[in-house]
């Protein structure tokens, strides 16, 4: 005849293997939805790579739409001269923009926080003002 620690026993045993099935299963789950979230990263990477690439081949064409139409009232050298100075200016001005907020920028970091941080520690310590 069981007694009652063998049942005692025996319902612990049971919710070990329940809770190790469930553990197994929620893994499993994990797994699922990460490789279904990658696959959708990866072809919404893909599909963004090849706007940009569009993209490019666009402005590509606009720009020698812009240098054909000055062509009509100008030489063809002369409107191909304007467009490609215009583009060289428009990255020189890029350029320097973005190597100035580069500079602002660095080094990367939390400058105010890590003062906030010692403050509150100095604080926290008695080391603070007042």
């Amino acid at each position: 005849m069981p007694t009652r620690t063998d049942s005692v026993t025996a319902g612990v045993h049971e919710v070990v293997e329940r809770t190790r099935a469930l553990a197994r299963l929620e893994v499993e789950l994990a797994t699922f939805e990460l490789r279904r979230k990658a696959a959708a990263l990866g072809a919404g990477a893909g599909l963004l790579a090849l706007a940009v690439l569009l993209g490019l081949f666009a402005l590509g064409f606009l720009l020698a739409t812009a240098a054909a139409a000055l062509a009509t009232s100008v030489s063809t050298w002369l409107a191909l001269l304007v467009v490609g100075g215009s583009l060289v200016l428009a990255a020189a001005l890029a350029g320097l923009l973005g190597a100035a907020l580069l500079r602002r920028g660095t080094p990367p970091v939390p400058e105010q926080a890590l003062e906030e941080a010692r403050l509150t520690g100095d604080a926290l310590r008695g080391n603070g003002r007042g």
